[in-house]
């Protein structure tokens, strides 16, 4: 690895999973790129902006450099990576996380009867996620080094909110266990981490909306620094070649690696409920 700051991009960074990831590797050093539409509060009902998420990664101990990406244009994600390249003419680890999450997504209700607008989840989130590891993949593959992680939840093979959100989590984990195999020969890992209920602004609210219902939830939420722990363990791990092109639970990484989250708990693996990722079959066809 290289004596230089760890260079790292974290895409939909203005708040919730995104931004305690960046402010996590920021507390580790690392120079973080952070990514998003939210430049002043207007921009989202919910808080955050890349700026604020750049000061925090800076104030946790690393460089936190803002840049506004619509992850929905492909021109944009090619500029943001040119950017990276003229600037640290390395990057290290890339963690795709951006996702157009619709309010109407959590509504009850069978998917013909929710808005038409939730399925841009695959648009910003999953198709948005190949297009930055394209661009990402040849700055890695120059250095012959480099972390690609795909954030994604137990939805991948159990029903959550319905067809669209369990297509974007089991597509982002294909991502991983397939791009793995094409960068594999590079010395590049790409793994997806399963990531439980994050204690963020989104959640917040929906607990808030339904306590009854819903309000269970804060007794087994992570924080969103939480993962951004799990991929600096992993981006260290001696060992990562071996896990990369799998999907990994984030909570049995923070075991592996010995440290628990900000609160002192240890989340559960959603393993103990008998849920757990598919493996990846060998058969390779090209």
């Amino acid at each position: 690895m290289s004596a230089t700051p760890p260079v790292a991009v974290v895409t939909g960074a203005s708040r919730g999973a995104g931004r305690g990831i960046a402010i996590a590797l920021g507390s580790h050093g690392c120079t973080v790129y952070v990514t998003g539409r939210s430049e002043k509060s207007a921009d989202s009902p919910l808080p955050g902006t890349i700026y604020e998420t750049a000061e925090a990664v800076t104030a946790a101990g690393g460089k936190g450099i803002p840049v506004r990406v619509d992850h929905g244009v492909d021109s944009e994600v090619k500029a943001l990576f040119e950017q990276v390249r003229q600037e640290q003419g390395k990057l290290d680890i890339l963690v795709n996380n951006a996702c157009a999450l619709h309010d109407d997504l959590t509504l009850p209700g069978n998917f013909w009867e929710k808005s038409l607008g939730i399925v841009n989840m695959l648009d910003v989130g999953l198709r948005s996620s190949y297009v930055a590891s394209y661009y990402a993949a040849p700055l890695m593959v120059e250095n012959n080094h480099g972390l690609m992680i795909f954030t994604s939840a137990s939805g991948s093979v159990h029903y959550v909110y319905g067809p669209v959100y369990g297509a974007h989590k089991s597509g982002m984990d294909k991502f991983a266990a397939d791009m793995g195999a094409d960068l594999k020969p590079f010395n590049v890992a790409a793994v997806s981490v399963w990531m439980g209920a994050l204690k963020a602004e989104r959640l917040m609210q929906l607990i808030e909306s339904d306590r009854e219902k819903y309000g269970y939830l804060e007794s087994v939420t992570e924080t969103p620094e939480f993962t951004g722990h799990v991929i600096w363990g992993l981006y260290n791990d001696p060992d990562l070649m071996s896990v990369s092109g799998e999907t990994v639970i984030g909570a049995e990484m923070a075991v592996k690696y010995g440290f628990t989250d900000s609160d002192g708990r240890q989340p559960r693996s959603c393993r103990e409920n008998g849920v757990e990722p598919r493996v990846q079959h060998p058969y390779t066809i090209r």
